[in-house]
């Protein structure tokens, strides 16, 4: 059984784990706008794409299928994001066992850093709020 139970859920969650990053630490995308990169990640399991524009000021993050062509597109199961943002497994073993697919330069996945690990610092809070993980 997969953890997010559509992907209306899985947006939910997303978008307030998204506010809340804005809210607590405005700066986090600041390397996403100078790197000016669009990201697309596309998941299955349920199907969701979320969309962060780097391009516009602030950074724009479409929840749902977007025209923007990306510059980074990251395609994974939405059960291994979720078992990633819990630090259950490693972003780097996602990768390797084929879980995680990255199209474009990947390199440039590292200006992600800072969102990201912001977001693992709030996930078990916005999960929790949802009514979907017992403990904070």
């Amino acid at each position: 059984m997969t953890f997010y139970a559509d992907a209306d859920q899985f947006y939910t969650c997303t978008q307030t784990l998204f506010a809340r990053i804005e809210e607590q630490e405005p700066g986090a995308a600041d390397a996403i706008l100078a790197s000016r990169l669009v990201i697309r990640i596309r998941c299955t399991e349920p199907d969701a794409e979320l969309t962060i524009n780097g391009r516009q000021r602030p950074v724009h993050t479409t929840f749902g299928p977007s025209g923007l062509r990306p510059t980074l597109d990251i395609e994974l199961p939405a059960d291994t994001l979720h078992r990633v943002m819990l630090g259950e497994i490693s972003l780097k073993k996602a990768l390797a066992n084929g879980r995680l697919k990255v199209l474009g330069p990947v390199w440039r996945a590292t200006d992600l850093a800072d969102l990201f690990h912001r977001g693992q610092e709030l996930y078990h809070e916005v999960l929790h709020e949802q009514g979907l993980l017992a403990n904070p």
